[in-house]
């Protein structure tokens, strides 16, 4: 690996190190660089728990439990320099032992780990597309569990274990990390070793397609025809007083949204079966470029506010791709068509003062990330 110099033009080698030779540890620095951005894995995770050790019968503890975006669990083993011979049987046994998790069962978890006062469901909803918790699948099915092993290098015995498993079906992933070290800057470089890439993506697409067919399907339940009954009377009332939303059509999902002057931020509208919000939206889908546009319109929040009237909720979201500014209503439903009229209110007088507020400070960034 060697280091661009766009001044000098020229490049310049790192040098390869071991973990040890750094004096990094295991829990202590890989395990928390990957709990703090597990994105580094290629793919978007939620982090639900380190050090799991909810098991019956047993004192064993996984490193990282995690969901990924099909609500499947997702067991993360990290060696340093050497993955050992038996990483592969032990996360094995681990992905047995969450095989019975129930979907309160992983709710409790995240919550024990939040350790604050932000709500286990709500989080999860935002991770899953702001989905309603109600309808939000969790490692559904005994094999429906995820292994991936981290570590810097991988015995024969792991490997050839792993491309067994994967004949069966067993989602399984090794990640090859090497620490390198340049003056006095380090840096970590995290690849997929197995499977190849291709095989991945032809995993995945696989997946994704399955889970078209269950979103389709889920499309005649109770809650998508309630959703769509709640944003048909919204958008009939909204229409009667701005044309803000006018050439919108009602949606199964718990969000209608529309564009406000640049791309990769919107103003979005969401009604959920605890609350409705009307929210600035933030994802270009970049995480880093995410939250320096965040940042950015964060420096006018006291100008911002006051063109609002009111206190909003900034929620940067450093684990997130996404960041959000919102204003929020709790304690009703979409279900409770009685609640249909306070929502309605809430949504169309914070929308239009949102959409107002944020105009200027929008195109202001929109400039901003040009130059």
């Amino acid at each position: 690996m060697y280091l661009i110099n766009k001044l000098n033009n020229n490049i310049s080698k790192l040098k390869q190190k071991t973990f040890s030779e750094l004096k990094l540890k295991e829990r202590e620095h890989l395990q928390e660089w990957i709990a703090k951005n597990p994105n580094s894995l290629g793919e978007e995770l939620l982090i639900i728990q380190k050090e799991f050790s909810g098991f019956n019968n047993t004192n064993e503890r996984l490193d990282l439990l995690a969901l990924d975006k099909y609500g499947n669990l997702v067991i993360i083993e990290n060696k340093l320099d050497d993955s050992g011979k038996d990483v592969t049987w032990q996360a094995i046994k681990y992905a047995s032992y969450c095989a019975s998790l129930t979907k309160q069962d992983i709710i409790k978890i995240y919550q024990d780990y939040l350790k604050s006062s932000a709500v286990a469901q709500d989080k999860i909803s935002e991770f899953f597309d702001n989905k309603d918790i109600s309808e939000i699948v969790l490692n559904q099915g005994l094999n429906s569990q995820r292994l991936i092993l981290v570590a810097a290098n991988f015995r024969k015995e792991v490997t050839s274990s792993v491309l067994w498993l994967m004949n069966f079906k067993i989602r399984i992933q090794c990640f090859k990390v090497t620490p390198f070290e340049f003056k006095d800057n380090l840096f970590l470089n995290v690849e997929q070793i197995l499977p190849t890439k291709d095989t991945e993506d032809f995993a995945i697409s696989i997946a994704s397609k399955a889970q078209q067919e269950i979103e389709t399907l889920e499309t005649l339940k109770n809650s998508h025809r309630k959703r769509l009954n709640f944003w048909e009377q919204f958008l009939e009332a909204s229409n009667k007083k701005n044309n803000l939303f006018t050439n919108h059509s009602p949606s199964k999902d718990n969000w209608i949204g529309k564009g406000i002057g640049m791309s990769g931020v919107s103003l979005n509208l969401v009604a959920s079966s605890t609350y409705c919000r009307a929210e600035i939206f933030i994802n270009k889908g970049d995480q880093e470029l995410n939250k320096e546009m965040f940042d950015f319109l964060f420096r006018l929040k006291d100008e911002i506010e006051h063109a609002f009237g009111n206190k909003l909720i900034w929620e940067r979201m450093d684990e997130n791709v996404t960041s959000r500014i919102k204003a929020q209503m709790n304690g009703v439903s979409y279900f409770n068509q009685s609640d249909w009229n306070k929502m309605n209110d809430f949504l169309i007088d914070v929308s239009v003062k949102m959409k107002k507020a944020f105009d200027k400070p929008v195109k202001r960034l929109s400039d901003f990330m040009k130059k």
